[in-house]
């Protein structure tokens, strides 16, 4: 059992629990607040970390490690979509580079298959990322009419 790996999936676990929280908070209000289209997208994003703790839970589990259950970070509420855009993408950027430095840790401690999740993860994360990016430029240069065109 190599506890550093188990440590850093286990950060990397607490990280999407904290995601999946705050993806699918965004997507209650969002839905509630007649912002279906956006609602719809965080949806699925947040679904898409929820299939990323597990992986990580089933890595740790096969090093003999316990999966952590507690969200890291506050999740936040009730903001407006710029804000929402902003603090998701400071997510995603810290998730992309925490991911990038653990599949390298992993390499040098020799466990190629944790550092070919990172790497994974790290990918499906930068995508998550292009994409709120691109919602926020589309916000900040066209304002209210692109806002119009999330709703439904």
């Amino acid at each position: 059992m190599n506890q550093k790996v188990i440590d850093l999936l286990n950060e990397a676990r607490a990280r999407e629990l904290g995601a999946i929280s705050q993806y699918m908070t965004q997507h209650y209000e969002l839905e509630d607040t007649q912002f279906g289209k956006l609602a719809e997208r965080l949806k699925a994003i947040g679904v898409e970390e929820m299939r990323h703790a597990e992986a990580l839970a089933e890595r740790i589990l096969f090093l003999g490690g316990l999966p952590v259950t507690k969200p890291s970070g506050e999740t936040k509420r009730k903001e407006e979509i710029p804000a929402l855009l902003r603090t998701d993408i400071g997510l995603e950027q810290e998730a992309v580079a925490m991911y990038n430095r653990s599949a390298g840790i992993c390499a040098q401690e020799g466990d190629n298959v944790s550092r070919n999740l990172f790497e994974k993860l790290a990918k499906e994360e930068e995508e998550h990322l292009d994409e709120f990016e691109n919602t926020a430029d589309h916000v900040d240069k066209l304002g209210a009419a692109y806002l119009a065109t999330l709703t439904g």
